[in-house]
């Protein structure tokens, strides 16, 4: 499997210039993975971290379905790993498999896209409980794309160590 990138716009609004950088981290993640079983994915970087790719697509999962669901749509359900709100867990990716980590975050990024989307603007605002604040999507979308691109930059050495394959 081999994952394009869209090329985020040189020139254009602030809004297609946020979405654009946003699948393109998106995209990035998705990249490292490529040709990896479900064994390569489950390994992790160095004891006693439980950091592993599949951990990170699992990661971010909850990171998109907590921002953009509980957070901007106001959805009051459980992260996908965690009843009780533990993001850790969803690093822990022991018994994971690429099926069910891709279908989670694919199923959050669906989502995610489908209320940005329907946002009438990005000053919406949602509200953090975490934080105590009310945040505006805009916020939202440069947080998802700072989260990815440091992800990612785990990812990098992730999958370097796994076949030796770097850069994106």
């Amino acid at each position: 499997m081999t994952t394009e990138r869209p090329a985020p716009p040189l020139r254009a609004g602030e809004r297609e210039t946020l979405r654009s950088f946003l699948d393109f981290q998106r995209a990035t993640l998705v990249m490292k993975t490529d040709g990896l079983d479900d064994e390569d994915l489950r390994r992790r970087s160095s004891p006693p971290s439980t950091l592993s790719l599949l951990g990170l697509v699992r990661h971010m999962a909850e990171v998109e379905r907590s921002w953009f669901r509980r957070v901007i749509n106001g959805e009051d359900l459980p992260l996908v790993w965690s009843a009780d709100g533990d993001y850790q867990a969803a690093y822990d990716a022991r018994t994971a498999t690429r099926a069910e980590a891709f279908e989670a975050w694919q199923t959050e990024v669906a989502h995610a896209r489908r209320i940005e989307r329907a946002a009438a603007s990005l000053d919406v605002t949602g509200y953090q409980p975490r934080w105590g604040e009310h945040v505006s999507l805009r916020l939202v979308m440069l947080h998802l794309i700072h989260e990815y691109a440091r992800h990612n930059g785990h990812a990098d050495f992730l999958r370097e160590g796994i076949d030796g394959t770097v850069g994106a």
